[in-house]
């Protein structure tokens, strides 16, 4: 059929157009990250001095355990771990987390936050979470098309609400997926810095703390056949590697 020329296709939106040089620029920063196994990342750095890349960098190896990263940069040591002692973020917990307070969903009309917030400013969850909050080991129902816990909408024939953790217990991954499912974060993540690299002098810098850790990560993979995570409030663990400009 052929094209009418009457039809007109009118844009609403307009955008600026990459040029090649943005595109390369953005191309050369995904390069300078990589991801892989720590023992293959042992291997690039060098285990021994022998086949190490840099003098002194085999060192860093013996940190390179669990959940790690490697950070290259020219900036100072310093710098580096005020800004990384200041980064912080607010996370949903993960199992084998401490809780830091009880959260009990109130009886009736279940709402999105689990009673965080007041009904009047929250919203009912979907029904068809239902099957999955029950599963989980909620005794909620259906009524009218609506999930309550309880007798009714109004929460007659329960006395108590469904509590989800107490203040203390160390969270299993049922619960940590009822707190993640009414949107309750107990968890902080932060980086924690084992050590850094100096191309200048050739060294390891162990900073304090590192050895707790290090110990800590290293039980952590054991527990989890090699594939543990940092669970130190839910922090991950980053080497600094510093690189002298020259």
């Amino acid at each position: 059929m052929p094209k009418s020329k009457r039809s007109k296709v009118f844009h609403l939106t307009q955008v600026t157009k990459k040029t090649r040089e943005q595109k390369d620029k953005l191309f050369s920063n995904i390069r300078d990250i990589f991801f892989g196994k720590t023992k293959l990342t042992a291997r690039a750095l060098g285990t021994t001095p022998e086949d190490a890349q840099a003098d002194g960098i085999d060192q860093l190896t013996r940190y390179l355990a669990g959940s790690v990263g490697l950070l290259f940069t020219n900036r100072a040591p310093a710098a580096i771990q005020s800004y990384f002692a200041s980064l912080t973020h607010v996370d949903f917990a993960r199992a084998g987390t401490v809780a830091s307070r009880t959260v009990t969903v109130p009886p009736g009309l279940v709402y999105s936050t689990g009673g965080e917030v007041p009904a009047e400013h929250d919203v009912p969850v979907a029904h068809t979470l239902e099957p999955e909050l029950r599963r989980l080991g909620m005794p909620t129902r259906m009524v009218k098309g609506k999930v309550c816990l309880g007798g009714d909408e109004s929460g007659e024939g329960s006395a108590e609400g469904y509590t989800i953790c107490r203040e203390g217990e160390v969270l299993d991954s049922r619960q940590t997926r009822l707190l993640k499912l009414f949107s309750v974060c107990m968890s902080e993540f932060r980086v924690g810095l084992l050590a850094y690299w100096s191309a200048a002098s050739g060294e390891v810098t162990e900073l304090e703390g590192a050895k707790e850790r290090l110990a800590m990560l290293q039980q952590q993979q054991e527990k989890g056949g090699g594939k543990g995570k940092a669970k130190e409030g839910d922090d991950g663990e980053m080497e600094e590697d510093e690189e002298d400009e020259e």
